[in-house]
C-alpha cells in the first residue's frame, strides 16, 4: 500500500510538472523529500511565554485572559514546580497552561509539541500531574451543598420571577451522558441503549447564577438518571441543608422521582390546562441546567472529542470534573447565559475557590 501511494504521488508530481511546465528540479526535491525522508529527532522549537502574549491570543488559546491565568495560578495554589516520575521537572504556570491548553481544544500531544517545546511524553506526564493536583485539592468544590455562595432564598426569587410557578425552587438537577471511545473489553457496562453509544455519566445541579452546585460521576453509561440520584447520596444532603419547615426543591424531568426536594413535571395524558402550563413554564427554565452542560464542552472542546477519550488509557472522568470546576471559574470571571437570564450575578472567583 505504501508502495501504491508513493508510485501515485510520483505520477501526480509528473502530471504536475508537464501541465504547469515546473522546472525539473522542483519536482526532484519534491520527490527526494518524499521517498527518501527519515524520522528526525524531537527538536526543542518553542517554549511557551505568556507575557509574549495578547488578552486575545491568550483567551483563545487558554480560554482566560493574561492577568486571570495569572489569578488563577495564584488562587489555586498551584505550587512553583512539579517533579514527573522520570524527573523531569516543569514550572507550574507552564503546566497549568498547559492543562488549559489541552482541555481547550481537542489537541493531540503531537499538536502541542511546538507550542511548549516538549516531546510527547514528557506532555503526557505534566498534564497527569497538574491534574491529579488540582483534582485531588478541589474537587470538593463540585460535592459540598455547605458553601457560602448558595444563598436558596435569592435564587428561588429569581427564579419565580423569570417565570417559573414554584416559588422555592433554587436550582435544576439533570444528567448527561458524554460519549467516549468504545472499549476493547466490558462494553456493555459503557454502553447506553437510549443514546446508543458508549460513554460515562454525571449529574448536575446548576444555580441560576450560572454555577454548577454539585457534580457527580463518572458512572458507566447503561445506568439510568434515577439511579444516579440514589448512587450521589443528594437527597440525604438537601434533607440536611433544607431542613422542614424551610424546604427548598429542585426541578428535574421525568426520570427523576418525586421527592420533598426534588420535584418533575405533571406525568400522564390527561392533564388539566393548568398542569400543562405548569409543565411548559419550568420546561423553558430547566433548560438552563442543559446550558451549563454545553458550556463545558463549549470552552473546553477536549471534552467532547469522543474519539480521543478512551476510558482504559485517559483519566476521563477527572478530566470532565476539571472542566467543570474551570468552567465555574470562567463563570465567576466572565458570567454565562444563565446569569443573563436570571440576573443573578455569580461570587467572585476569590470566594469560590476559597470553600
Amino acid at each position: 500500500m505504501a508502495a501504491q501511494k508513493i508510485r501515485r504521488t510520483i505520477d501526480d508530481l509528473l502530471l504536475l510538472s508537464a501541465v504547469e511546465e515546473e522546472e525539473d528540479s522542483d519536482v526532484e526535491t519534491l520527490l527526494l523529500d518524499l521517498v527518501a525522508k527519515e524520522p528526525r529527532p524531537f527538536q526543542r522549537s518553542f517554549r511557551i511565554d505568556l507575557e509574549i502574549l495578547d488578552d486575545q491570543e491568550c483567551i483563545n488559546l487558554f480560554r482566560f485572559s493574561k492577568d486571570d491565568v495569572h489569578l488563577l495560578y495564584d488562587l489555586l495554589r498551584v505550587p512553583e514546580y512539579y517533579r514527573c516520575p522520570n524527573g523531569t521537572v516543569v514550572g507550574g504556570l507552564e503546566s497549568l497552561l498547559l492543562l488549559l491548553r489541552r482541555l481547550t481544544y481537542p489537541n493531540r500531544l503531537s499538536d502541542l509539541c511546538s507550542l511548549f517545546g516538549r516531546p510527547e511524553p514528557e506532555l503526557s506526564m505534566i498534564v497527569h500531574k497538574v491534574l491529579d493536583d488540582i483534582y485531588n485539592r478541589y474537587h470538593h468544590l463540585l460535592e459540598n451543598l455547605d458553601v457560602d455562595w448558595i444563598n436558596a432564598q435569592t435564587f428561588a426569587d429569581a427564579i419565580h420571577a423569570a417565570g417559573a410557578p414554584l416559588p422555592n425552587c433554587w436550582g435544576f438537577i439533570d444528567g448527561t451522558l458524554r460519549p467516549c471511545c468504545r472499549p476493547i473489553r466490558n462494553q456493555r457496562i459503557l454502553f447506553s441503549g437510549h443514546k446508543r453509544v458508549h460513554g460515562i455519566k454525571f449529574q448536575s445541579v446548576v444555580c441560576p447564577n450560572g454555577l454548577i452546585a454539585h457534580l457527580y460521576g463518572p458512572i458507566a453509561g447503561r445506568h439510568h438518571d434515577a439511579f444516579l440520584l440514589y448512587e450521589s447520596n443528594l437527597l440525604p444532603a438537601l434533607r440536611r441543608k433544607f431542613p422542614p419547615p424551610n424546604i427548598f426543591t429542585l426541578y428535574g424531568d421525568p426520570a427523576y422521582p418525586i421527592r420533598q426536594h426534588i420535584l418533575g413535571p405533571y406525568r400522564g395524558a390527561g392533564l388539566t390546562p393548568l398542569q400543562e402550563q405548569f409543565n411548559g413554564n419550568m420546561s423553558k427554565l430547566r433548560e438552563s441546567v442543559e446550558w451549563g452542560f454545553g458550556k463545558i464542552v463549549q470552552y473546553f472542546a477536549f471534552l467532547d472529542f469522543s474519539k480521543n477519550l478512551k476510558i482504559l488509557l485517559q483519566p476521563i472522568g477527572k478530566y470532565y470534573v476539571i472542566g467543570a470546576l474551570f468552567t465555574n471559574c470562567h463563570t465567576c470571571l466572565y458570567g454565562s447565559t444563565t446569569t443573563s437570564l436570571f440576573g443573578v450575578p455569580p461570587p467572585g472567583i476569590e470566594e469560590y475557590l476559597s470553600n
